[in-house]
């Protein structure tokens, strides 16, 4: 079989695995969502990266010296990730904003096997669907514990904390002041420092 070189070449009606996800040489950035192929939004705006630059270089500085460890896109976070199949039997592949890691376990060469402790999504156009429906069951059903929604345009946070299995609205944030972590307690990131230059 000829290498996969490009996204045109796979049937986006099948569904693919891990192993498979990890032959393909094209240079555009897909994620798996059990099994099926969803091509990411194009370069993000310059807002987006703006923020994305924001909030991981608080969490790095934050959390220097601590278990937790924030990692940016693209990075590979295997959602389903205890298969007696290995690559093969992993399905569901996502490439969030930012996360957090607490668990050193979980982290390998190839990125996260299981669920970060906290994602965090930035909105663009194109990807709001998916990040505030798709995303959000995804993650909510892999036991993600925390998720926050950016929306750049509105300079609003929305932050969800994972209580019984469902996800719940612990805040809007929309305005100057601090936005609590609730896993990570006792750590908040400053609504300004998110939206610094935006």
């Amino acid at each position: 079989m000829p290498p996969i070189t490009s996204l045109s070449q796979l049937d986006l009606s099948k569904r693919y695995t891990y192993a498979d996800y990890l032959t393909w040489q094209f240079d555009e950035f897909v994620e798996l969502i059990k099994g099926k192929v969803s091509r990411m939004s194009p370069a993000p705006r310059v807002v987006h990266q703006d923020i994305l630059l924001n909030i991981s270089a608080a969490l790095k500085y934050t959390l220097r010296g601590r278990a937790c460890r924030p990692y940016v896109a693209p990075f590979d976070v295997r959602l389903n990730n205890v298969t007696p199949n290995g690559d093969s039997g992993i399905a569901t592949v996502v490439q969030p904003d930012i996360c957090v890691i607490c668990d050193p376990a979980k982290v390998d060469a190839k990125g996260c096997a299981g669920a970060p402790d906290w994602i965090i999504e930035i909105l663009s156009p194109g990807n709001a669907t998916h990040d505030i429906r798709v995303k959000f069951d995804l993650y909510e059903e892999n036991g993600v514990g925390e998720y926050w929604i950016v929306f750049p345009d509105e300079k609003n946070v929305a932050a969800y904390v994972l209580t019984d299995g469902r996800y719940q609205l612990r805040g809007e944030f929309y305005q100057p002041g601090p936005i609590p972590v609730h896993t990570l307690l006792g750590f908040s990131l400053e609504w300004d420092e998110v939206f610094e230059g935006v």
